[in-house]
């Protein structure tokens, strides 16, 4: 029989991000992933403090910005990878009222820093843009693709990850432990994303789903060093390629890339360049939103060794090691998780457990 401190149940953004804090604080664990979930696998990995439709901060955008870069340049030089490319993004104006209400965002508390206060203008012959851009710094994408393969394997060379389904029905809870096939352990955390929906513990909690979809392209005369965003963003990959993207879709959850998808992210990436482009890839994957677009943490009300990191949504690359470090500290310290993101804040649904 083998004895870990933890059982952890899933391996993206969220089981990578509380994987690492466990490694940091000397606690023990394994993980079981099955690979059914893809959103990490085909996220953007954006990580703005910014919100570009409304010119504001983002939800603790500087406290998060703060706690996971660290995070993913350790992880670089831990895993001998190269998965932060800083870049600002250039986010098209499509008129005055843009440019005016640019510049008077450029100069409020919390965003100085991070928008540039006279507006960009174009000189890419390639790229539409007649109203110029607002430029926000310290910005840039994870490749979250591989960023999960490397922790994977990393954890496969160490014994630590069981490539096989979990099956909940194996549960058993012990006075102050819990049993799970040949394995005891203290805590069990689900960090499924959008699988959490087959959870039987978890799947009263509101979280939605939202499908995302994404283009690669090969566009030889686009020439991009930074990201564009109008409607649609455009990553720069190198070599000619770029990530376009990316659609919501709240109805469909499969992971299948539809014709629809694809039309639409052209149709918008046609407005924004003018340049012949051949479209290489299109991939597909369900976010784990929530409907107060917050994510869910913490213990079960009526299971006390079972807990859930979940809900990272689109700005899961910034939201995973905040999310991580905070029901790490209130599962071993008890220090209490923050309202917003704390499942409580759902009760009334677990009183119809």
């Amino acid at each position: 029989m083998k004895h870990y401190d933890y059982l952890i149940v899933g391996l993206g953004l969220a089981g990578v991000a509380f994987c690492e804090q466990l490694q940091k604080s000397n606690r023990s664990f394994v993980v079981f992933e099955d690979s059914s979930q893809q959103s990490s696998k085909v996220a953007a990995g954006l990580y703005n403090p910014t919100v570009l439709k409304r010119f504001t901060v983002a939800w603790r955008g500087p406290e998060l910005m703060m706690k996971s870069i660290p995070m993913y340049r350790e992880l670089e030089k831990k895993l001998q990878i190269q998965i932060d490319s800083q870049r600002s993004i250039w986010r098209k104006l499509n008129n005055v009222s843009d440019q005016n209400n640019w510049l008077v965002a450029s100069d409020q508390p919390g965003l100085e820093s991070f928008l540039e206060s006279e507006i960009a203008e174009s000189s890419n012959a390639s790229v539409h843009a007649p109203f110029g851009f607002g430029v926000v710094n310290q910005t840039g994408t994870i490749d979250t693709r591989q960023l999960v393969a490397a922790y994977a394997s990393d954890l496969k060379n160490k014994g630590l990850l069981r490539e096989t389904s979990f099956v909940y029905e194996d549960i058993v809870e012990e006075e102050t432990s819990l049993m799970y096939q040949s394995i005891r352990c203290k805590h069990i955390v689900f960090c499924e994303g959008y699988g959490v929906k087959k959870n039987p513990f978890f799947n009263y909690l509101p979280l939605k789903g939202n499908k995302g979809e994404l283009l690669v392209l090969k566009a030889p005369n686009l020439n991009l060093d930074v990201i564009l965003k109008a409607g649609v963003f455009v990553i720069p990959l190198g070599e000619d390629c770029y990530k376009v993207g990316a659609t919501y879709n709240p109805m469909n959850k499969d992971s299948i890339p539809s014709r629809e998808a694809k039309d639409d992210l052209l149709n918008k990436l046609l407005k924004l360049i003018k340049t012949d482009f051949k479209v290489v890839s299109h991939v597909a994957g369900v976010r784990p939103t929530v409907v107060d677009r917050k994510p869910l943490v913490g213990r079960h009300p009526k299971h006390k060794n079972l807990y859930i990191l979940n809900g990272l949504g689109s700005r899961g690359v910034l939201i995973a090691p905040f999310a991580a470090q905070s029901l790490f500290e209130n599962i071993e310290n008890k220090k209490a998780l923050a309202a917003e993101i704390d499942i409580q804040r759902f009760s009334d649904a677990a009183l119809a457990l």
